[in-house]
């Protein structure tokens, strides 16, 4: 029998802050209002699924 690892429905994104152009990260489900950690724009809000996102996907990380 195979061990087989659990693989999550959401992932981690990253984002560009549209005001100041900063580049983090985030988790695609976030449980909190996720705010640019240079000038505090709100990039992403809680939806009680997927996440709101407010600024630009970069990427989208496995």
């Amino acid at each position: 029998m195979r061990n087989r690892m659990k693989e999550t429905a959401s992932k981690f994104v990253k984002i560009s802050c549209p005001k100041c152009k900063n580049e983090q990260l985030a988790f695609g489900k976030v449980s909190s209002v996720v705010l640019c950690l240079i000038c505090g724009k709100e990039l992403a809000e809680p939806t009680g699924g997927k996440s709101r996102v407010k600024a630009r996907v970069l990427e989208v990380l496995d």
